[in-house]
Order: C-alpha cells, then structure tokens, then sequence
C-alpha cells in the first residue's frame, strides 16, 4: 500500500477524479491545486495532478511541484482528449486517463516506484553509513565500529533494506514482499524472527537502530550526528515485549481521505 497525494482543483472525493481508486488499497490524501498549498505538501509516495479539466493550470502545477526538490513520482490524470496535450516540459513521470481500470492504475503506479528506486539505487554509493554502522551492498558485508557482523544472506538483504530507507515504517506484508520476494509463502513471522537475530547481532547498545511501531511494523531509526547509538529516534519506535510476544500487524484498511 502505497501513499498517494492527489493534487486536484476540483471539490470532489478521490473516486470521482479517477474512479479506479476507490477499488484499491492505496491512502489517498487531497490537496488543493494552489501554490500556497504545495509548498507544504506533506510527504507521498507518488503525486497525482488532476489534470482532466484546466490543462495549463496543471501543466503549471506539475512544473512548480518538480522545482521543488520532488523525490517521488509524479502523474498526470488525464481525460482522452487531453493528452494531446501532454509533452516532456509537464515533467510528469506518466499519464493515466481517468477512464483507466484498477488494474492499469495498479500497474502503473508500480512502474513508476520501481523506476524511481532503480534511478535512486544507480546514483546511491555502495556503502551505507549510519553511526558507527556500514553496510556494503558491493562484497554484502556489514561493519560495526569496525567488526564484521556475521549475517546470513536474508539478514544482510534486511537490514540493508531498512537502512535504504531510514525512517520509514514497513509493515511485516512489505518487508515479505521486498526482502523475501512476492513468492515467498511464508508467514510475516519469518520477519519478526530475522529482526530478532538482528536486534542479537547488532547487540544491546546497537540493537534500537531497528525500531518497533507497535501494531504496524519496523523501520530504522538513523543516527544523529553525536546522539548516542542506544537511543530511539522517537516515541513511536518501542522495543518487542520482552517476553518474545510481537505485537500483531493491523491489516490494511480502506484508503482514508484528508483535504487541506
């Protein structure tokens, strides 16, 4: 499940701008097609700039978003007519007409990630840093002030992919899917199990950099320049019971809407 910030000048809900996503799982929040607005546009996955209507106000909007630093995906929603319109200047990542099925919207969505995080991951460094923490993705080894961690393979391909991504909350679903790959047909408790061998490697004054947001899943709390290694970067990352119970995974709920 995706975050989704939908930009649209239009008082409607998100399924009447392009119905195909009142059928997926995806959280979808509105903002309005106005520049005071998009300087504060809060983080997304990908943006969708309502474009079926004004086809120069949008094309403006796409424009001001890509010149303020967007890391995410950006698409256009379209209706047929309008993408004669569409040229490379829009800067948009691609176009979905407001016709297009779940399926296709589904799809394209999760090309345009992909592309993205290819893109990232050709420009990014071998070497992942955090603290006294190194991750090398060249000879898969990983460094803790200076001492090889003795890691197997998905251990290594985890921990790696929570500290590309510091911050960032998975679910146990995601990090499956990820790590382990959409075949894999094991239970989400494979992750909660390869977290704790890592929480053991790492050791006691290293082990809060994978942090627990109780009743949703792990992420990595990233080190602060002179912070000290053991401390949580926030409230919500808690450790596991100490009695060895996770907390269970809330499964996903329809998307919710706000509108600024």
């Amino acid at each position: 499940m995706s975050e989704l910030l939908l930009v649209t000048g239009v008082l409607e809900p998100s399924s009447e701008v392009l119905p195909a996503l009142g059928l997926l799982l995806h959280s979808v929040r509105v903002l309005p097609a106005d520049a005071s607005a998009l300087v504060e546009a809060p983080p997304a996955d990908v943006v969708l700039v309502d474009a079926r209507r004004d086809l120069v106000h949008a094309k403006s909007i796409c424009r001001l978003l890509a010149t303020t630093g967007l890391d995410c995906p950006m698409m256009a929603i379209v209706t047929e007519g309008g993408l004669a319109a569409i040229s490379a200047d829009w800067n948009v990542d691609d176009v979905i007409l407001n016709t297009a099925g779940p399926g296709e919207v589904e799809a394209r969505i999760r090309l345009a990630l992909g592309r993205r995080a290819q893109a990232s991951a050709a420009d990014a460094p071998d070497e992942i840093r955090s603290g006294d923490l190194s991750i090398d993705e060249a000879t898969y080894s990983a460094r803790l002030r200076g001492r090889a961690l003795d890691l197997t393979f998905k251990e290594f391909e985890l921990l790696k992919f929570l500290a590309q991504h510091p911050g960032r909350v998975f679910t146990r679903d995601h990090l499956l899917q990820e790590v382990w790959g959409y075949d894999y047909f094991g239970g989400t408790r494979t992750v909660d199990v390869h977290v704790r061998r890592l929480r053991a490697k790492l050791g006691p004054e290293h082990e809060a950099l994978i942090g627990t947001v109780r009743n949703v899943g792990y992420r990595f709390v990233p080190v602060k320049g002179g912070a000290d290694n053991s401390a949580p970067e926030a409230s919500d990352a808690v450790p596991d019971d100490p009695s060895g119970a996770v907390s269970p995974v809330v499964p996903p709920v329809s998307p919710t809407e706000t509108r600024r």
